[in-house]
């Protein structure tokens, strides 16, 4: 499994955070990551993301958003679900690059779920294309998260 840089981006394609990760599986549209949180202790709705908690990332290369499983660095319990409303992600062997949209969905154990972040993005400068493909984007999300989940692939340990 080699390593590989991610790239977010904002809508001018300006770098905001970069990080390495570990690939662990890939196909045509999709890429699934091991990479561990590289900020201070962040709250975060009713948790705290903490430095070194693990993220199993998926990335898409025909969907509008990121999904992020994070796990605590201390009990390696499930936090939750981070869903990232983006533009579809670009992949090189190296690096996935892909534009943040400033929408958020977070989905708890429990399957409660909470929208973050509505008020950037409506002030976000976006052509009505891709502001509707976002809002589709995170109403698919909401509605059929569950089967999302469980078509992904899965990783031990």
């Amino acid at each position: 499994m080699k390593n590989i840089t991610v790239i977010k981006q904002d809508i001018n394609h300006h770098e905001i955070w970069s990080y390495k990760a570990r690939e662990i599986w890939r196909e045509e549209n999709t890429i699934m990551l091991e990479a561990y949180f590289n900020r201070k202790d962040t709250p975060l709705l009713e948790i705290i993301i903490k430095n070194n908690d693990r993220f199993i990332e998926f990335f898409f290369g025909d969907r509008w958003y990121n999904i992020f499983q994070i796990y605590d660095r201390d009990d390696n319990a499930l936090k939750g679900w981070y869903c990232d409303i983006c533009k579809p992600a670009c992949f090189s062997k190296e690096k996935i690059t892909y534009v943040d949209l400033s929408l958020d969905l977070f989905v708890y154990p429990d399957g409660k779920f909470e929208v973050l972040d509505q008020d950037e993005f409506n002030v976000l400068d976006l052509d009505q294309q891709t502001r509707q493909k976002a809002l589709e984007s995170l109403w698919d999300l909401k509605n059929n998260f569950q089967k999302i989940v469980n078509d992904l692939p899965t990783v031990r340990g």
